[in-house]
């Protein structure tokens, strides 16, 4: 094993049987980060562990299998407050100077919400659903609804609609990919993400990267964000999406502006961006016309006169503690859809220390402002979106119940195509082709084969949705939207069960 420094600790080690090993050399190929090599002298491969990030690629591609990546067994002397984590951190940055990127979600353990959450199911006087027989309703709509619904009748005495309901999107799951910019993802994933939302009648947002042209065709199942940056906003791209998203934050780095290193800013991205090649993009943590919800306003209503009214536009703000009385203002402002972003939403670079400490669950945000909304009356006047951290199917149901319209998903959609949570996104080495811009490395990741496997993750979710919709003894998922009735908690505070709005379990 090699090291940097005598307070360079590795945080994994490549442990190699040599007696399998046929020195096919395949391991040095693939390790994007410098952690494996060949010495000629020895006519053998060796590995620099301070170097491996845990990516498991070599793991993956070694034909004979005679690597496995493994925890660094060296131990610090036990100390219960000072934790290795904490140690290793403070070595690096007494050693360099800097600030420690991460990317990622917060893997820290906090409580998990969703897994001290329970469904509700039906029995004898109230009998559930059985979906492989009976119709099951996934499909959802995004945006503002009337507080009435008048009818009028034509001549031939038939109803018909009066009220002019504005422009919702309708997706047959409530699943969307969420926002990943170009430059922080590649081409190839934005390929495959816009492709399995037009299989699933679902959408994908383009985050702030702009979006590139050979793109437009799946405009139709795009959401387009306009950050504070303003990177690839201009007119057409407003025009060819399906919805338009003003980014205010993300829970990964509340309070915190966007960072695409220079080196990730080919030719491409450039264009898509309208920035120089090679020039950092620097989103600034606020917008710098939005200091205030006039201020919001009048950039919603600039983007629907924009669009000449025929698109719905969504606000996406971070979980922070004072979540639903921002979450009033921007309903009141004339936003269409809200997308709450809780702390454990994945970026592609954060300061690790922010990303570890700031914001508060998304649990508790979507509980706290459908409340809050529903208490004011307003809550027909917006969609909410629920993201950061939904793993599965069960989090989605539980998060609807919670009181949101559809979730996003971000850290699941790419785990799908290949992840391995590595967290070292802002470095553009990823192993597996997804947030490099090297076209080398990119090729990795076959764009048809990714849009497969993200459709068929959707698929699978929904086959799960209306399975636990039917032992709910509901055949629509618009009619558990903030149903919290069907919930039940273990092993929470009555405090938390407050704020959540769900009884214990018993109850």
């Amino acid at each position: 094993m090699l090291y940097d420094s005598v307070f360079v600790f590795p945080n994994f080690e490549v442990e190699r049987n040599y007696e399998r090993c046929i020195v096919c050399k395949a391991c040095v190929q693939q390790c994007t980060f410098d952690a494996t090599f060949y010495l000629p002298y020895r006519g053998r491969v060796v590995s620099k562990d301070t170097n491996c990030v845990g990516c498991r690629r070599c793991e993956a591609i070694c034909p004979t299998g005679a690597i496995k990546i493994r925890r660094y067994q060296g131990e610090f002397k036990e100390n219960a407050y000072w934790t290795p984590r904490d140690l290793k951190d403070l070595y690096k940055q007494a050693e360099q100077g800097g600030v420690i990127l991460t990317g990622g979600g917060n893997d820290r353990p906090y409580p998990i919400y969703w897994d001290h959450i329970l469904l509700d199911a039906c029995q004898v006087t109230n009998p559930s659903i059985d979906p492989l027989r009976e119709p099951m309703e996934l499909r959802t709509y995004l945006g503002r609804k009337p507080d009435r619904v008048e009818i009028e009748y034509n001549d031939e005495g038939e109803p018909e609609l009066k009220t002019r309901i504005g422009p919702n999107l309708v997706a047959e799951v409530p699943v969307i990919f969420a926002p990943m910019s170009y430059g922080a993802l590649n081409l190839n994933m934005h390929r495959a993400e816009a492709a399995a939302a037009k299989a699933m009648g679902t959408y994908w947002n383009t985050g702030e990267g702009g979006l590139h042209r050979e793109l437009y065709p799946y405009g139709d199942h795009t959401i387009v964000q306009v950050a504070s940056g303003r990177f690839g906003v201009h007119a057409e791209y407003l025009q060819v999406s399906a919805a338009m998203e003003i980014k205010i934050g993300q829970g990964a780095k509340p309070g915190i502006g966007g960072h695409l290193p220079g080196g990730k800013v080919d030719e491409e991205i450039s264009k898509t961006r309208m920035i120089p090649v090679g020039s950092d993009a620097l989103s600034p943590a606020p917008h710098h016309d939005i200091y205030s919800i006039e201020d919001l306003r009048q950039l919603i209503y600039a983007l629907k006169e924009a669009t000449n009214y025929e698109k719905p536009v969504s606000v996406k703000i971070a979980a922070v503690h004072n979540v639903a009385a921002i979450a009033s203002g921007i309903a009141r402002a004339g936003a269409d859809i809200i997308v709450l972003d809780g702390f454990r939403g994945g970026t592609g670079a954060s300061p690790a220390i922010v990303r570890d400490n700031v914001g508060i669950p998304i649990e508790m945000a979507l509980a706290a402002v459908d409340q809050r909304l529903r208490d004011e009356g307003i809550r027909n006047w917006v969609s909410i979106i629920a993201a950061g951290g939904i793993r599965n199917s069960g989090d989605v149901i539980k998060a609807v119940a919670l009181g949101a319209d559809a979730v996003y998903i971000g850290t699941a959609a790419l785990l799908a195509v290949g992840c391995t949570l590595c967290h070292k996104c802002y470095t553009g080495k990823c192993a597996w082709g997804i947030t490099t811009n090297d076209p080398y490395i990119a090729k990795r990741l076959n764009p048809e084969i990714a849009a497969e496997r993200l459709t068929n993750l959707l698929k699978a979710w929904a086959h799960e949705m209306k399975e636990m919709l039917g032992l709910m003894g509901i055949n629509a998922i618009e009619s558990l939207r903030g149903n919290r009735l069907r919930l039940r908690a273990v092993g929470l505070t009555r405090e938390e069960m407050d704020i959540l709005g769900i009884l214990p379990a018993g109850a």
